[in-house]
């Protein structure tokens, strides 16, 4: 799963099961994989997706996608989803991710970022 690789080269991420779901976090979840949304008809499903965490302007742009929706559970709390498709752009998906790593992981794993020394974790 490309969602998992992109996850768990960022410093200190690890995975759970979570309601669930894969859920990729620090010291909170920054990305879940499948999260729940309702189709037109009402039912619940659970397309190939990745939820994250954004700041308030990412978050809009994200859910002017094609591809977003707000994810059941999660979404009142802020979070938004992006279906995953072969037409992913895997380059944008990583970098949604470390977006929503940047926002819910410790000051220091957010440091270790951009030193690229995820060795001291």
């Amino acid at each position: 799963m490309r969602v998992r690789e992109l996850a768990l080269q960022l410093p200190g991420a690890q995975e759970k099961v979570s309601v669930g779901f894969p859920a990729f976090y620090t010291r909170k979840v920054f990305a879940w994989y499948g999260m729940a949304v309702k189709d037109a008809a009402g039912v619940w499903q659970h397309p190939p997706s990745v939820s994250l965490l954004l700041p308030r302007e990412e978050r809009q742009a994200v859910l002017a996608m094609p591809d977003s929706f707000v994810p059941g559970y999660i979404g009142p709390r802020g979070w938004v989803g992006l279906r995953l498709t072969d037409d992913t752009d895997w380059v944008e998906v990583g970098e949604l991710i470390e977006e929503s790593f940047r926002a819910t992981a410790s000051k220091r794993l957010v440091r270790m970022l951009g030193s690229g020394d995820f060795g001291e974790q």
